[in-house]
């Protein structure tokens, strides 16, 4: 099935670090339909995809009023087109049955391709901070690799220049944090995923998650186990305490069990029960809510029954 071509009435171009919506606005390009079997992910895309209730959302207003917003794409070399902006569209789409997505194409370099990428999906509401992390990291080696360079004159695409700024003051310009807070994100790419995914469930604090991604891969792994056994995740004092030891090279899985069994002031105690503790006492068709409604049946029950035993 090949693209069908239409004209978007636009007038000028406009530089890569603006919205997509305005950068389509602002442009003379064309928009073709593209059948969704042609576009693919873009490579690395940081930004999870997942089917939620936005998601679903979406995909309703796609099938009352299709596609307002066209998405951008280029070229591949073994055919296709490479996503850059739109991936949530796309999977949308699919749910709404649609065959094709209004697309725009442009010929970008890596480096251009990828600050579009990050810039068209940073803005968005409940940006996790593992996707945030990544994203930061794409751009910053990006602009790393364009700082320096004399802008290149190429047709359908404009490459700013920088002047006296680094590129992680930049990211924050754009994002309104401070280059620190933008080195800081960065830092969580350092984690273990399994420890990132924590960070994301809010698990474990941010502040305490930069210090401990300066410990070395087996350090994360080990402090883990430690984790478990002790049933706590680190404040940001034992965090710091943690990262200091690594540095000294006397970071042990004794040290990190004694510091996370630590009375932590101020906090109540916890209990937590995982998944994988529980699974055990339950039908494996049980989903985490059922599970859930059971445990509180059954502790309802316990505490009648201890109630009607201390009134006796």
């Amino acid at each position: 099935m090949k693209p069908s071509g239409r004209n978007l009435n636009l007038t000028s171009y406009d530089e890569i670090f603006q919205t997509e919506e305005t950068r389509i606005e602002a442009s003379q390009e064309k928009i073709i339909d593209i059948p969704l079997t042609q576009l693919h992910p873009f490579k690395n895309h940081p930004f999870k995809v997942t089917d939620d209730e936005s998601m679903l959302e979406t995909a309703e207003s796609i099938t009352k009023h299709g596609v307002l917003v066209p998405v951008i794409a280029r070229p591949r070399e073994e055919g296709g087109y490479e996503l850059i902006s739109g991936h949530r569209r796309k999977r949308a789409s699919e749910l709404a049955g649609k065959e094709t997505l209004p697309c725009i194409v442009r010929n970008l370099d890596d480096d251009a391709a990828t600050i579009i990428m990050v810039d068209s999906n940073i803005q968005r509401e409940n940006i996790l901070p593992s996707e945030r992390a990544f994203a930061y990291k794409l751009k910053l080696e990006a602009l790393d690799r364009q700082l320096g360079r004399p802008p290149k004159e190429n047709v359908g695409q404009v490459v700013p220049t920088y002047s006296g700024k680094r590129s992680t003051e930049i990211i924050g310009d754009q994002t309104g944090e401070s280059y620190k807070q933008v080195q800081r994100f960065i830092r969580l790419t350092e984690l273990v995923p399994e420890l990132l995914d924590m960070v994301d469930a809010k698990k474990i604090a941010f502040n305490p998650a930069v210090e401990l991604s300066y410990l070395k891969p087996h350090e994360q792994v080990q402090l883990m186990e430690a984790m478990d056994m002790e049933q706590s995740t680190p404040s940001l004092s034992q965090a710091q305490r943690l990262k200091k030891y690594s540095q000294d090279g006397k970071l042990t899985l004794d040290v990190m069990t004694a510091i996370m069994s630590e009375e932590k002031k101020g906090e109540p105690e916890k209990v937590t029960l995982t998944g994988e503790k529980l699974k055990k006492y339950f039908p494996k068709s049980y989903t985490p809510q059922q599970m859930e409604e059971t445990i509180i049946k059954l502790l309802e029950g316990w505490s009648r029954k201890r109630q009607q035993s201390q009134e006796r």
